[in-house]
């Protein structure tokens, strides 16, 4: 008689059916991480700078956002301080991606009003894993 054989984790695959607004000036960068989550099933937009995030954001109105810091128009502090500041902008979930990642770093986008701090590269299996727990903890 053998062993029975570990059973492998089956693969979450309910899409999200969320909106996302992808923000980021490295286009590729922003281009990939839209392409990921669309794949799961989110709708996603994206943006490649400061101005544009504004503009969108208040047009799409989104569950997530995931902001890049350093653009060079607004950058990601400014952008999320003024979507905070909008009456529909306090139950976004604000996730900032930069390539900046030390502890005051963090404590600044705190400050700033996000969520949650990624550091580039984002890992995209962490990526969808932190959209599906945001998702799950906001249905």
């Amino acid at each position: 008689m053998f062993p029975s054989e570990p059973q492998p984790r089956p693969l979450e695959t309910a899409p999200l059916v969320r909106k996302v607004l992808v923000a980021d000036d490295n286009v590729d960068s922003a281009d990939m991480e839209a392409a990921l989550l669309s794949a799961v099933g989110c709708e996603v937009r994206t943006v490649y700078d400061g101005e544009s995030t504004l503009r969108e954001a208040e047009r799409f109105r989104p569950d997530v956002v995931l902001l890049d810091i350093g653009m060079p128009d607004i950058d990601g502090h400014e952008v999320c301080a003024r979507i905070r500041s909008q009456p529909w902008g306090g139950s976004v979930v604000l996730i900032a991606v930069s390539g900046w990642g030390q502890e005051s770093d963090r404590r600044r986008s705190a400050r700033a009003g996000f969520n949650m701090h990624l550091v580039k590269p984002v890992d995209p299996d962490a990526l969808l894993q932190i959209v599906r727990e945001v998702m799950s903890q906001n249905a």
